[in-house]
């Protein structure tokens, strides 16, 4: 299968050819992608600024039923599109089913979900007018569309990572231009499918892809666009974010994450073992929220790390598509090879394996074992760096200041999590972690919640009505009270 780039409305030949994507769990081409040239990339820029007044000026009304319609389409479509996505990534297919296809499905029907675009402000003295006390004023608050946004999306998550930026973009009024990760982008164009035949109009959703870093470049420095929405490494939207500074684009950067996991004395320990489990499996550790820096307290150390690594060495690794897989491989040789030399580095610096450092005993696929090292320090480069793979780092801590400095001490500030029998106590240190989220007791989400990180996680919030707002500028309207 050869796909073609999604430009104005139109399915385009590549100028730059075709490139394979690979199933990294059997070493297959699942299929062929486009690669777009600069001047195509710009062209879809320049299409989804001419889209953008018409679309703009849509009623929200009907801006969210096309959104309801796109919803429906992929919904009927789950088995095609899951078997699509767990091709590309290697995710399980309950996995590609359920937190890939169903909860890119479940973000264009909550963006159908009309809100207000304004609200009153309560009425105010205006007390610092240039003609002084001038009474009572009238206020409105407005939300207006920015404009073009270039969405740039990750490779762990081809449908909720792109219909979470899409979706609310396309809500508010604004038109956008899709750079999916080069590694799956096939799944972005069934998006693209899906929201053409529920009726988006020409250019208002545009779909370009390729390998080649000019690409990425040309979508972001484009003249026509206004924004741009990234998630991804944070060594790479630093990259962006300079582009994005000199022409005082907005943006809205999710980049990487070294999640704390404190662990109490007085945890759960089957709570804590089963989340921080995650990590092992769920997307392989290709996650930036997982918790994959465990700090424990010292009376509970011992029983967390023989837990854990007991927990690790349960999970079976193998083909995605056999229901009692749990581990999936990793996206590809290359990556591989760089969550290996993480385990490599970790051991050199003194840490102890307690389990995996090896490849699991398959013919092919790009997998790693899920891995736990232990006796860690925070200054180790295995405990300071971003893995993204199942690789989980614990280190040891005396009084709860320790541990919160512990868990601080890091470039990131993404998600952490806090597990304490004591409700208080847990409550009191995750207002104390400098981090967008805290998972108490939980690695679990809240959709409606705000998401974005501190630090070098991450400009900006998301996911709910926040994002609504981020997709927006804020208009002040005011007259005489």
């Amino acid at each position: 299968m050869s796909q073609r780039l999604f430009v104005g409305g139109e399915w385009v030949e590549p100028e730059g050819g075709y490139y394979a994507v690979i199933d990294p769990a059997t070493e297959e081409i699942v299929g062929w992608a486009p690669e777009a040239s600069r001047d195509q990339v710009h062209a879809a820029c320049a299409a989804a600024r001419e889209a953008f007044g018409p679309w703009s000026r849509t009623p929200a009304e009907e801006r969210a039923a096309v959104l309801a319609r796109a919803a429906d389409i992929i919904r009927s479509r789950l088995v095609p599109y899951a078997e699509l996505a767990r091709a590309e990534t290697g995710a399980t297919t309950g996995t590609a089913r359920g937190m890939q296809v169903g909860v890119g499905a479940a973000r264009f029907r909550r963006y159908a979900r009309v809100e207000p675009a304004e609200w009153a402000i309560p009425p105010q003295i205006n007390e610092a007018g240039p003609m002084g006390k001038a009474g009572v004023m009238g206020a409105l608050a407005v939300r207006q569309p920015v404009g073009v946004v270039t969405c740039i999306t990750s490779y762990n998550n081809p449908w909720a990572n792109p219909a979470g930026k899409v979706a609310p973009a396309l809500a508010m009024g604004n038109t956008v231009v899709v750079k999916p990760a080069p590694q799956d982008p096939l799944s972005v164009y069934r998006m693209a499918e899906a929201l053409a035949e529920a009726g988006v109009p020409r250019g208002v959703v545009n779909v370009v892809s390729g390998r080649s870093v000019e690409v990425g470049e040309a979508a972001v420095e484009s003249g026509d666009v206004d924004m741009v929405s990234f998630t991804g490494s944070t060594a790479v939207g630093q990259r962006i974010a300079e582009v994005c500074g000199r022409s005082v684009k907005r943006q809205l950067m999710e980049l990487g994450g070294k999640g704390a996991a404190v662990v109490f004395d007085d945890a759960d320990l089957g709570s804590a073992v089963s989340g921080i489990g995650t990590t092992f499996s769920f997307y392989s550790g290709q996650i930036c929220t997982a918790p994959t820096r465990v700090l424990a307290q010292r009376g509970v150390y011992d029983r967390l790390v023989e837990q854990l690594a007991a927990y690790a060495g349960r999970l079976k690794a193998g083909d995605p598509r056999d229901p009692s897989t749990v581990v999936g491989p990793v996206i590809s040789a290359e990556h591989r090879e760089r969550v290996e030399s993480y385990v490599e580095l970790g051991r050199k610096e003194g840490a102890v394996v307690m389990t995996g450092g090896e490849r699991p005993a398959l013919d092919r696929g790009f997998y790693v074992a899920p891995t736990l090292l232990a006796d860690c320090t925070n200054d180790m480069r295995v405990a300071r760096e971003e893995i993204f793979g199942p690789v989980v780092v614990v280190i040891p801590f005396d009084e709860e200041d320790e541990g919160v400095a512990l868990a601080n001490d890091s470039d990131y500030g993404l998600i952490d999590y806090v597990w304490s029998g004591d409700v208080a106590r847990a409550f009191r240190v995750a207002r104390r972690l400098r981090a967008g989220g805290v998972g108490v007791n939980t690695v679990g989400r809240n959709m409606e919640a705000p998401f974005g990180g501190f630090k070098k996680s991450g400009v900006g919030r998301d996911v709910g009505s926040y994002a609504l707002h981020a997709y927006s500028e804020v208009q002040a309207i005011v007259w005489p009270g």
